[in-house]
């Protein structure tokens, strides 16, 4: 029999049970009480249409300014600091990196949810997994770690280890699913080639990927599943602040619901703050259920996203689907002569190009207008015309032209976490 999945109103009836509890707990929370005003403005709301037309939104840089002011960790704390016993950190892609605790409940909600990410995946005790990780301060290595040996699987983790010897674990150790970020694996896959290492002797039958757009971009997932000998591309997506967030569908590949049983969700335009209408492209505001340690109310995460036209999605989940999964952040768009240029619709351009080994776009000022440029790096059998074709392929997706120019073999970084392709002059 097919799976049976709780109903919207039941996902209505339970966040608003755990969104009652979240805001009684933060009568001790010293950044909350000041933010909204003392005990009186805790009170719950009579609905969750309420709260979120009550209740202020939280933003990156209050969180910035409240460490700032209450270093090292804020006040953003329910309880004592003595309760507290994980701490990790925001990578500062997009400003002042944050610092961020959790107490044990905490921590276990997050790998409760990570749990639902695996299992989405079809990963089960059977599997073994390799992290091609540093394992640094970043929370989603360490949630995808400890998550997989709740569920019981051969953890193997890649911190320490270069490309080459990565590759040589995954293999000889027989992983059967990969965690990285789309990037990382496409550098993996690079390396195999140069290094002649035969990635049909692998046994990878899933990559697990987060920390970029890429991994719901449809050129991206094609070249990764060719370069991995088919296998399945899964994506997700998450943030130290939050914690881990949604799933791909099983059904729908490029689509990801979030996890509504431990988020309350809104999707409102950035410029008006007013919700928008499914199928419409808004900012994905969270609100997490079970962080009480140290929880967000209405955080605005700056991704943009689209809610699938259909209440119900095909796989029978009530959960909110969202198509294309992270589209884009609102601070990363670039309007270009009044066309409006999103990273992940440039990668999708690029990948598909086989012979695209790496690139690197320039934003900068030319006197009152703005202008990118691409610099590609190729693969050794690359033919002469690359960039006259790829140009041509951005004037056809963009109506822009965008000159592109070819780099040295190897000139351009590698990246094992978030790819930083894209640098501002402007």
């Amino acid at each position: 029999m097919p799976e049976a999945f709780a109903t919207r109103a039941k996902i209505d009836r339970d966040q608003f049970e755990h969104l009652c509890k979240l805001l009684d707990a933060l009568r001790d929370n010293p950044f909350y009480r000041a933010k909204l005003g003392g005990d009186e403005a805790l009170l719950s709301p009579g609905s969750l249409a309420e709260f979120s037309a009550r209740f202020p939104f939280t933003t990156k840089s209050e969180l910035v300014a409240d460490q700032a002011a209450n270093g090292p960790y804020g006040s953003d704390l329910t309880y004592p600091l003595e309760r507290y016993t994980r701490c990790h950190g925001t990578s500062g892609s997009t400003g002042k990196p944050l610092r961020w605790l959790d107490t044990n409940e905490s921590w276990a909600w997050m790998l409760g949810n990570w749990e639902v990410v695996h299992r989405a995946a079809g990963t089960t005790a059977a599997d073994k997994v390799f992290f091609a990780f540093s394992f640094g301060p970043f929370l989603g290595f360490w949630t995808a770690f400890e998550s997989a040996l709740r569920i019981g699987c051969l953890c193997l983790p890649g911190g320490g280890m270069n490309t080459v010897a990565r590759l040589r674990s995954i293999i000889d150790h027989g992983a059967t699913v990969l965690c990285c970020t789309p990037t990382y694996a496409l550098h993996l896959a690079e390396t195999a080639e140069k290094e002649g290492i035969d990635l049909h002797a692998g046994k990878i039958r899933t990559i697990c990927v987060a920390g970029e757009p890429g991994g719901s971009v449809p050129a991206v997932r094609e070249r990764l599943a060719q370069l991995w000998n088919g296998a399945r591309i899964f994506d997700h997506h998450g943030m130290t602040e939050v914690g881990p967030v949604s799933f791909e569908c099983p059904e729908r590949p490029g689509t990801i619901h979030v996890i509504e049983t431990s988020y309350l969700t809104e999707i409102l335009d950035p410029e008006t703050c007013q919700p928008v209408s499914r199928g419409e492209t808004g900012e994905l505001i969270l609100t997490t259920l079970g962080r009480l340690g140290s929880p967000l109310l209405r955080y605005r995460t700056g991704d943009l996203v689209r809610a699938a036209l259909a209440e119900v999605c095909v796989c029978g989940r009530h959960e909110v689907a969202l198509e294309g999964g992270i589209l884009g952040r609102s601070d990363d768009m670039v309007v270009v002569r009044g066309v409006n240029v999103f990273p992940s619709a440039v990668e999708d351009v690029l990948r598909g190009f086989s012979e695209v080994a790496e690139y690197r776009v320039r934003v900068r000022l030319n006197g009152a207008l703005r202008e990118i440029e691409l610099t590609v790096e190729s693969t050794p059998d690359a033919p002469q015309d690359l960039a006259r074709r790829i140009g041509y392929a951005l004037q056809t997706a963009f109506n822009l032209r965008i000159p592109v120019q070819m780099a040295v073999a190897g000139s351009l970084p590698r990246f094992e976490l978030k790819a930083k392709r894209w640098v501002r002059e402007d």
